[in-house]
């Protein structure tokens, strides 16, 4: 399970690197992503990924080490990649997001985990939503904790740099769409069953007097068949955590491989890579890693040692 999402995640990640900040019309001038390509927006070879693999992977890397979700730890490590290169393809950090990076330099000079989070209106971006999926992955598999527990500890991940109430529910609702996955779809569950459960649980646990009027932002995704008629050119792929979320999700539902996912991710333009990887977490987790082409995978920096951090036990 955690290679599946985690692989799909960092290859959807390398995916869009080359194309990042390329628009959907610009893409379609110079002709579509249909292969694992290199160089581009940042000069770095084929398989290179990006912020939003590094991240995750540290967090993982964390979880692993530390049998645990521990905060502190998690934002060390995120130092340590900002400033020392950890958890990167070549021993250099780069593609920060701002709010990603003023939470860091927030903590390095404070180390208050309380405040560290931006809280902003313009704060929601996708940066936590990008690197949240190795703490839903640790809490889908203990089956000893409720939602609420597991729900409470992945706002609290998301708040280590995107702490605004609408970038906590992207995160649970991304949570409840992969636990459904997992739990359902080796019961002959299609993907749109799995996503429209999760949703239904993610809406159905945020109805509450707190966080209604943010559910609110969601309502696109209420009702999954309406969505799914939206014609592309209503869906954004800019690095609004919100745009994000419904672009990964119209992209699974307009697909039925992986690989089909993952183009059509990248192909939506602007923040390619951020897109490709929320989708290709998911994605991942549905289709599984042997379903991934084989010569992504193979072109993917650092394999061996992913793979070694994505099997060891949560």
């Amino acid at each position: 399970m955690v290679l599946d999402g985690m692989m799909g995640l960092v290859v959807g990640d390398a995916l869009g690197c080359p194309v990042q900040f390329l628009n959907r019309e610009e893409l379609r001038e110079r002709g579509a992503v249909t292969e694992m390509e290199g160089y581009g927006t940042y000069n770095m070879p084929p398989g290179t990924w990006t912020d939003d693999s590094s991240m995750a992977l540290a967090t993982l890397a964390s979880i692993n080490e530390r049998n645990g979700i521990d905060l502190r730890d998690i934002m060390e490590r995120f130092l340590d990649w900002e400033f020392h290169g950890a958890y990167t393809p070549f021993g250099e950090a780069f593609d920060e997001g701002n709010t990603c990076s003023n939470a860091i330099y927030k903590y390095r000079d404070s180390h208050d985990l309380a405040t560290c989070g931006e809280t902003g209106e313009y704060s929601n971006g996708n940066g936590a939503l990008m690197r949240i999926l190795p703490v839903c992955l640790y809490f889908i598999q203990k089956e000893d904790i409720s939602d609420a527990d597991a729900l409470r500890q992945i706002h609290l991940a998301t708040g280590l740099t995107h702490n605004h109430l609408r970038c906590h529910i992207a995160s649970g609702l991304y949570y409840f769409i992969a636990k459904a996955i997992v739990t359902i779809a080796p019961k002959n569950a299609d993907l749109k069953t799995c996503i429209q459960y999760g949703l239904e649980k993610g809406f159905a646990f945020y109805h509450t007097p707190e966080s209604l009027a943010e559910l609110m932002y969601f309502q696109r995704l209420r009702d999954l068949n309406e969505f799914f008629s939206l014609p592309e050119d209503e869906i954004e792929s800019d690095g609004y955590v919100l745009h994000a979320l419904e672009a990964a999700i119209w992209c699974l539902l307009h697909t039925n491989r992986f690989r089909d996912c993952l183009l059509r991710a990248v192909n939506l333009g602007d923040d390619t890579d951020t897109t490709a990887a929320i989708a290709g977490g998911l994605a991942g987790l549905y289709y599984h890693y042997e379903a991934m082409p084989q010569e992504w995978v193979n072109a993917i920096r650092r394999k061996a040692w992913i793979k070694r951090l994505c099997l060891q036990e949560l």
